[in-house]
């Protein structure tokens, strides 16, 4: 998501100043290189040893004769992307009105007026987020095309936003966006038929894959649209399901403004008729299964020319096998390409798969996060 990408972070005097370790530690497994800008305040929370030892690089603390603002976040400065980590109301405010008396305020002016993309993640007491002049600053800096990430407010606090969400931002921030402006609906993960009001009839799909696709579309610039049976993600607008037939009105209406469907979901091909009250159990039970509408059929019939990824998990044990099944719904739904893989992966961390065309066959293995950024990528070239 990261990789080759320079990301200096500015880091203010929040007590959330205190998870800049853990976040920097997750830039670098994300594949960025990382350098750190801290104000006094935020020397007084964690101490610049723990950030130099998370970056693997010195810290600055200070701006010198060195002009140390001008080397990270200047015109040819080494930083691809500015983020602030956790940004205070007091540093929110001096950015808005170009003040430049800290080693971050100062990367920050640099940053704005050089073009290099900035990302700020707010950390502070509700009632400071909530003050008028604090927003106006930040409408003011959104509007010179700063990101910010979205605090958690909770328990009377603007919690920093997640490191999931951090890096998410910080990386679309940082990317190419060739999705800007393209609405892509991703369904992700197994549904649940249920047989009684404690039962239910699923599979052992994990949802990793559909999840890292949305957030790789997402990243290169997309409007995300997430339809499965978890709860919500930082980098997409969540739609909630659990049956198949759930899956397929919340697809079929998001489908209405899609630009693409990518169709990763393991949805139930069967459903049963559920008992209003829990069946007994010890006793012979005959369940009668009823076939579920395809998804991809029933979109392709409403939408002739959206294009659409599918996926498709099989059991055959060879390559050529699963490619002719791939084959054989590409052409039949025209679809822009197939994924096949082997059901064994689901759950895995780990995946291989297929990428099957009318006219190509190519192969990936890896992670499924990084499965997530070449399903992306393919999709922005179909687009």
């Amino acid at each position: 998501m990261l990789s080759g990408v320079n990301v200096a972070v500015g880091v203010t005097g929040s007590i959330a100043a205190v998870k800049v370790v853990e976040l920097a530690h997750e830039l670098r497994r994300r594949g960025a290189d990382v350098r750190a800008v801290m104000t006094d305040s935020a020397q007084r929370i964690v101490h610049p040893w723990a950030v130099e030892f998370a970056t693997d690089n010195p810290v600055v603390t200070e701006i010198t004769g060195g002009v140390e603002h001008v080397d990270l976040c200047g015109t040819t400065g080494w930083a691809d992307v500015f983020l602030i980590a956790p940004a205070t109301a007091n540093t929110v405010g001096k950015v808005a009105g170009a003040i430049d008396d800290t080693p971050v305020t100062t990367c920050a002016t640099t940053a704005l007026g050089a073009g290099v993309p900035v990302v700020v993640a707010p950390a502070m007491h509700e009632p400071m987020y909530d003050h008028p002049g604090v927003l106006d600053a930040i409408d003011t800096v959104e509007s010179w095309g700063v990101q910010f990430v979205d605090p958690r407010v909770e328990e009377g606090k603007a919690k920093i936003a997640s490191e999931e969400a951090i890096v998410v931002e910080t990386a679309r921030a940082a990317g190419e966006q060739l999705m800007a402006g393209d609405h892509v609906v991703v369904t992700s993960g197994a549904t649940s038929e249920p047989i009684d009001p404690v039962r239910v009839l699923t599979n052992r799909s994990s949802g990793r894959t559909g999840r890292a696709i949305a957030a790789a579309c997402y990243v290169q610039g997309a409007d995300v649209t997430l339809v499965h049976q978890g709860g919500d993600v930082p980098y997409a607008d969540t739609e909630r399901v659990e049956t198949a037939e759930d899956m397929l009105a919340a697809t079929l209406d998001a489908c209405e403004s899609a630009d693409a469907l990518v169709s990763a979901a393991a949805i139930s091909d069967y459903t049963v008729e559920a008992s209003d009250e829990k069946l007994r159990s010890g006793e012979d039970r005959t369940l009668d299964l009823e076939p579920t509408p395809k998804l991809i059929d029933s979109v392709r019939d409403r939408h002739p020319a959206l294009p659409i990824v599918g996926f498709k998990a099989e059991t055959a044990g060879s390559d050529d096998a699963m490619v002719d099944v791939a084959r054989d719904v590409l052409e039949r739904v025209d679809l822009s390409f197939v994924v096949a893989n082997d059901a064994s992966v689901m759950g895995d961390e780990e995946t291989r798969v297929l990428f099957v065309t009318r006219d190509d066959v190519s192969e990936f293995a890896g992670s499924k996060r990084a499965l997530g950024h070449r399903v992306a990528d393919e999709l922005a070239d179909a687009i």
